[in-house]
């Protein structure tokens, strides 16, 4: 028996989701090159993932309808959301909200396949509308009904501002939930796969999911990019600052990742989003400190940048509050979590690895009264 800490190198099942090449840059959700994703929509690459080829036109109406026809939060868990503290973190908040959306559905404890592809609708529509929801009353405003007529990603940041985004802003943030909607056997779907193992609810898989994310060490490092960005607050002063970090031997997140040894194919397209919105918005700041940060890193280091790099700025120049940007990635994971769970479902057997003991052995046990 061998010990591979973080399990790094162990294969701990098959998938036929998505593969990652980390040398060549390559990354495939069931043998679509994500390059060529990006040209769908967010609606499309979800069924793809579920049924494992993409819709045709009849097929993706009415899984669009059926996604519509799910958006709306069940009013008590509305009026559960109104009372929590608007001073809890977003993804605890996001986390007690999905687990909750289990008391509300009436198929919550039906096993059959068809009340598994049902509650998956439901949680990956009402996913987006928990995050926007949570957003506008923690901030005491009024909440947005979703908009039938709009797609899953423009309907999510009209839920968020009360304003319909421009065509720009709704291809961009289509791409970034693209980019972001499975990764593999990455740490939240490791274990909503484990919590599926044991054969626990959709919910509680979801919600293990969510918990696993909340962690700075996956779908927390965007935040920390945009808050070096905030800190550093001007191209002017990006190069030294980042030169400085580096002398102090400090990390710079948005660079590196344990599979990929070049660039990651999700931060190119997301390299141009970011340049789209700043264009859009007349301001290229964080796009150029952004990149300005990149060749520093790339000279010095010679690290690529990994997914979070330039999301953060995409994010940020969507309008998106900093502290929601992992729950807006849970909002795009949900898609590859479903599917990992169904799939796990599908040749089901048991999580359970072995640890290799290192504690002592043979040890003599004395009587509480003996012992001094």
């Amino acid at each position: 028996m061998h010990f591979n800490p973080g399990l790094e190198g162990v294969v701990i099942g098959t998938t036929e989701l998505t593969f990652i090449d980390g040398k060549e840059g390559r990354l495939l959700y069931r043998g679509y090159n994500i390059h060529d994703l990006v040209k769908a929509g967010f609606e499309e690459v979800v069924y793809l993932l579920w049924f494992g080829d993409l819709p045709t036109k009849h097929q993706y109406e009415a899984f669009r309808r059926s996604l519509v026809a799910e958006r709306a939060i069940p009013e008590p868990v509305i009026d559960i959301m109104r009372k929590l503290p608007p001073t809890n973190g977003p993804m605890e908040t996001l986390r007690t909200l999905a687990s909750t959306l289990a008391h509300f559905d009436e198929e919550v404890n039906d096993r059959s396949d068809e009340a598994r592809r049902r509650k998956a609708v439901r949680i990956t529509s009402r996913m987006a509308t928990l995050v926007a929801a949570w957003s506008r009353i923690r901030e005491g405003r009024e909440l947005i009904d979703p908009d039938p007529s709009l797609g899953h990603a423009a309907n999510f940041l009209y839920m968020l501002s009360g304003e319909r985004p421009d065509d720009v802003a709704a291809r961009v943030f289509d791409e970034v939930l693209i980019l972001h909607a499975d990764h593999e056997m990455n740490a939240s779907t490791f274990t909503a796969r484990v919590i599926a193992s044991t054969l626990a609810g959709m919910y509680s898989a979801i919600a293990g999911a969510i918990g696993a994310l909340s962690g700075p060490l996956q779908g927390g490092a965007n935040v920390g990019v945009m808050e070096m960005l905030l800190e550093i607050g001007s191209e002017a002063r990006a190069e030294a600052w980042v030169r400085e970090q580096l002398a102090q031997r400090r990390r710079i997140m948005g660079f590196g990742h344990r599979i990929y040894k070049t660039e990651d194919p999700r931060a190119s397209h997301l390299r141009g989003a970011s340049l789209a919105l700043s264009r859009r918005n007349g301001d290229m700041t964080w796009y150029n400190m952004t990149r300005e940060i990149e060749e520093v890193m790339s000279k010095e280091r010679g690290l690529y940048p990994n997914v979070d790099l330039y999301s953060a700025s995409c994010y940020y120049l969507l309008g998106i509050p900093v502290d929601l940007f992992t729950p807006v990635f849970a909002a795009s994971r949900i898609a590859g979590w479903t599917a990992h769970i169904f799939e796990q479902w599908g040749n089901n057997r048991l999580i359970r690895p072995e640890g290799e003991y290192v504690g002592p052995m043979r040890r003599t046990f004395v009587p509480l009264d003996e012992r001094t």
